[in-house]
């Protein structure tokens, strides 16, 4: 009987049917595409066991002059520098009471809540607040109980908020009869900036959500407290500068260590018209300029405090705190007209690439007396999130509302064989959580979004720009660094930052549901039956001290409607040379997947498919 090979495209397809798509793969998890074989993912690890608070949506790595390498960490309550393996807490400063201002009160014995009364604290819920100066309520709420950092468990009214008391170790602490002071008149209350949403909230914004859509008039204004916290970050030399979206812009001073907190850039001594909010904050590497994507206006010479969308403002060259717009300097301002409002932007080689919700434009250095130059590069591309796009050795690519794009000079369309499996599972509800990454070390770039059944991201989409192909699968990452300052790119979920392309583990337990499976095949036009008995595999297992094992899984059905049956499964390890099978039908798939239920086997075990042959013949028609 005949060996027929098996070697089936390059890149998932699920355009079509599954017959349709024949000598192609139609589903997988957890795996890419290289050289044009299929192949298991890289694996990840904890690269630390610290944590943080929040959802971590931003990552940022650079080197300072003396090569110590600092890594920036956004999340939903507060900012991190990490250095070493800590996470050093940069959040800036909102504002800090005078002493007095700040008294306490039990709610009653046996109970940790204590209320806050500070007088128009502009504290809410979620935010974080350090207390000292306080004296002992008498009781069991004592001085060390607090004086320390705290979370407001609910606001009551603009003066009063409410605390749960804990000890030093973070344990409970509850009032008792004792408990009858309100912590004296030294208490002075230190108020970080103000935490944001852990959900996008469309209905916020002029102009919010896609065009056209909703009432005219129905959004309200853009603030730090009703948007997803997301923070925008880049270097200014060796320092850092960031900005939570629609807050302020802050400077973090590498000089200071990461013992000090970034501080408002407005408020900086020589500060000139620096903006006091902003969507995004980017630096032009050659040219020196700090550009703010949707700054405030200057209104009778002075900033108004409110996002202005759709405006752009970039301070004087190599002085970030310099904004004032003069015939002697290089600062300005530039408004685009196409939108409603300024999503995001990135930097690429020889421009900066800004999207509105409805447009591209390309921002270029040109010098004096505009210093920067606009074009409209298409009206017809928004972006789905202010971080779907990333720039990549071949160029620029991103996610629209319904397609993803590259810019190479000009906009193309790519084609996507998974596009209607992807925007058909998406959330739009939640989609500036949406993501791009790279990992050139694959020649891939991809997103991480929420599929239609989850706020949170779960799914992700990959394109490999070298071989042209597409790839999805189900991993949690609220946010990606390319290897570069580390030798492998790191990302972030629950707490943890995870370093990635490290073994084939998921952080030291196997990694579960991987797998690749093809679209049907059948002997011809499908007009016979096949026989099918016998099965010689062709995978290479790249790393197992037990050598590795994976399973091969065959289905079949009879007609393109009819539901697939599991005919065998066979364990497939590096010393099998062949596996019997019994099945006939007219169309068969095969499945390769990490065997789960064999832990020593699945171990770190990375697997790369080459060419399975079948043992088949016709079987007659029926």
């Amino acid at each position: 009987m005949p060996l027929n090979k098996f070697i089936f495209r390059p890149g998932i397809n699920r355009e079509g049917t599954d017959y349709d798509n024949e000598g192609g793969w139609f589903d997988a998890n957890l795996i890419r595409f290289r050289n044009g074989r299929v192949q298991k993912i890289g694996g990840w690890v904890k690269e630390t066991t610290e944590t943080y608070l929040g959802k971590a949506r931003a990552l940022h790595g650079w080197v300072a002059l003396d090569g110590s390498k600092y890594l920036g960490v956004g999340t939903t309550l507060k900012y991190y520098i990490k250095e070493g393996t800590n996470f050093n807490d940069v959040t800036p400063i909102r504002s800090t009471t005078s002493a007095g201002d700040v008294t306490f009160a039990k709610v009653g014995d046996g109970d940790a809540t204590i209320t806050v009364t500070d007088t128009a604290h502009g504290a809410v819920q979620n935010d974080f607040v350090t207390f000292s100066g306080a004296a002992s309520l008498g009781g069991n709420i004592t001085a060390a109980v607090l004086n320390q950092e705290y979370q407001v468990a609910t606001v009551v009214n603009t003066n009063s908020y409410t605390i749960e008391a804990k000890d030093t170790s973070g344990t409970t602490v509850t009032a008792n009869s004792s408990d009858s002071g309100n912590g004296g008149g030294s208490v002075v209350g230190t108020y970080q900036i103000n935490v944001g949403l852990d959900d996008y909230v469309a209905s916020t914004g002029w102009g919010a959500g896609l065009w056209g859509a909703g009432t005219w008039g129905s959004s309200t204004a853009l603030s730090a407290t009703n948007q997803l916290r997301l923070w925008t970050h880049d270097n200014f030399g060796q320092n850092l500068i960031i900005n939570p979206r629609a807050a302020g812009i802050y400077r973090w001073l590498e000089s200071g260590g990461v013992t000090t907190r970034a501080v408002e850039l407005s408020g900086i001594t020589g500060a000139n018209l620096v903006p006091t909010v902003g969507l995004q904050v980017i630096t032009s590497e050659k040219d020196r300029h700090l550009i703010v994507l949707g700054a405030d206006p200057i209104s009778n010479s002075a900033r108004t405090g409110s996002v202005d969308p759709m405006l752009i403002a970039f301070s004087d060259q190599e002085n970030e705190l310099d904004f004032e717009p003069r015939s002697t300097n290089t600062a300005g301002s530039l408004r685009l007209s196409s939108g409603s409002s300024i999503i995001g932007g990135v930097k690429s080689r020889q421009e900066i690439l800004v999207w509105t919700d409805t447009a591209l434009y390309s921002m270029q250095f040109i010098g004096p007396p505009f210093t920067f130059g606009i074009n409209l590069i298409n009206e017809t591309t928004g972006l789905v999130a202010p971080k779907a796009a990333v720039t990549a050795p071949s160029g620029v690519f991103w996610m629209g509302y319904d397609n993803f794009y590259v810019y190479t000079g000009s906009v193309k369309k790519l084609p996507c064989s998974v596009l209607t499996y992807v925007f058909d599972d998406f959330n739009s509800s939640q989609r500036f959580k949406t993501h791009a990454f790279t990992n050139t070390q694959y020649d891939e770039v991809g997103w991480y979004y929420c599929s239609s059944s989850s706020t949170e991201i779960d799914r992700y989409v990959v394109y490999n720009y070298a071989e042209n192909v597409w790839s999805y699968g189900q991993l949690r990452r609220y946010a990606w660094l390319d290897a570069g300052v580390e030798p492998y790119p790191r990302a972030t979920e629950n707490s943890y930052l995870y370093e990635h392309e490290t073994g084939y583990d998921a952080d030291g337990s196997p990694m579960t549901n991987v797998f690749v499976e093809s679209s049907d095949f059948d002997i011809g036009d499908g007009e016979q039956f096949a026989f099918i008995n016998r099965m010689i595999p062709d995978i290479r297992f790249l790393s197992n001290s037990d050598g590795g094992q994976v399973n091969v899984v065959l289905k079949t059905r009879n007609f393109p409607g009819d539901s697939l049956t599991t005919n065998s499964t066979n364990a497939i390890s590096s010393t099998t040379q062949q596996s019997h099978v019994r099945a006939r039908a007219r169309q068969a798939v095969v499945r390769v997947e990490s065997d789960d239920d064999n832990v020593p086997a699945n171990t770190e075990t990375g697997w790369r498919l080459g060419a399975t042959r079948l043992d088949v013949r016709t079987d007659g028609r029926r």
